[in-house]
């Protein structure tokens, strides 16, 4: 699946924004304005004023929504989902080439606050995704205990855990270990 750089950049975001979410153990990671201030900084959100809470709580929203889109049972709702989510974004196409990247495409607003930009970039992000057919792409980690938001762009669509790394081969060696103790009795 061949997706361009700045619709990769906006997927990234949205499963970055969604894993801030609190889950099981984990506190919300996007809580205050100081965590607000570090994720617009990590991920290179441009044209984005003073934060207030005001913007902590609409991205906060923004975040649920993209969660509903991910847990979406079918491509007619998830639609549903994004359409309302970039509506109310106020939606505004516009060609752009800064910060050295080339011409790309900048769906909020000029001047549109933190929560519509995620909204509008990264809604039309899923959207892309959606309208390649490609909705089971929008995944959760299979991992018993994680839970955590991926988009499976393996060529086969075959990933199942949200790093390889980390739960993918946390499970496998306990598998390994199971089958072990009852080959030894």
């Amino acid at each position: 699946m061949l997706i361009p750089h700045d619709t990769r950049i906006a997927l990234d975001t949205v499963v970055d924004l969604m894993n801030t979410a609190a889950q099981g153990n984990r506190d919300d990671e996007l809580g205050d304005l100081p965590a607000l201030r570090t994720f617009v900084q990590a991920h290179d959100i441009s044209d984005v004023g003073r934060l207030t809470d005001h913007d902590l709580r609409a991205v906060q929203d923004v975040r649920a929504r993209f969660t509903a889109i991910f847990a979406a049972p079918d491509a007619r709702i998830a639609a549903t989902l994004i359409n309302q989510l970039v509506a109310a974004a106020g939606t505004t196409p516009q060609l752009t080439d800064h910060d050295g990247y080339d011409w790309h495409v900048h769906y909020f607003a000029p001047g549109a606050s933190v929560a519509d930009h995620l909204a509008a970039d990264c809604g039309m992000a899923l959207a892309f995704i959606l309208v390649a057919g490609e909705q089971e792409r929008l995944r959760r980690c299979e991992a018993p205990d994680c839970g955590r938001a991926f988009v499976d762009l393996s060529r086969n669509r075959s990933r199942r855990y949200c790093d390889s790394r980390t739960c993918g081969n946390r499970l496998h060696v306990a598998a390994y270990r199971a089958r072990r103790k009852e080959a030894t009795g």
